[in-house]
């Protein structure tokens, strides 16, 4: 039985908005020599969006701090993990209702979990208060064959 090597790269950058965008594209790049699928490639830009949207607006509010982004990969099997420094979840359960949102004046609609969920096969949320969060979600792809 031959064993799958895993893979990991991990980037720590500012809680600044515009750092989304590159959170996205750098798991993008990382994953792209396993040839996902177009919407896997979609589901996973997605979900890495509104973690780290998540830690920059709710982990910092109007502060700026670190947030760490580690992705891994074994074979066809993705994790994930967003963590922030920041506040941490006050109510786990609560935050992953739909439309649930602590900052309405940042127009959010709280669906983020929801969303992560949706495109994920697992997600798991890790928070304490004045610590911070971490998300970690999980995918298996359904690796297309390179011609």
């Amino acid at each position: 039985m031959i064993r799958e090597q895993a893979q990991e790269m991990s980037i720590r950058f500012d809680s600044y908005p515009e750092n989304e965008q590159f959170a996205r594209m750098t798991i993008m790049a990382f994953l792209v020599d396993l040839n996902p699928t177009v919407d896997e490639m979609e589901d996973v830009k997605t979900a890495v969006s509104e973690a780290v949207t998540n830690a920059i607006i709710h982990g910092y509010e109007k502060e700026v701090g670190q947030v760490l982004l580690t992705c891994t990969k074994v074979g066809s099997r993705v994790s994930i993990t967003v963590t922030d420094y920041g506040k941490g979840i006050e109510d786990i359960k609560k935050a992953r209702e739909p439309f649930f949102t602590t900052r309405p004046d940042a127009e959010r609609s709280g669906m983020g979990f929801a969303f992560m969920e949706a495109f994920m096969d697992e997600v798991h949320i890790e928070s304490e208060q004045g610590h911070g969060t971490r998300i970690i979600m999980n995918k298996k792809l359904h690796l297309l064959q390179k011609v």
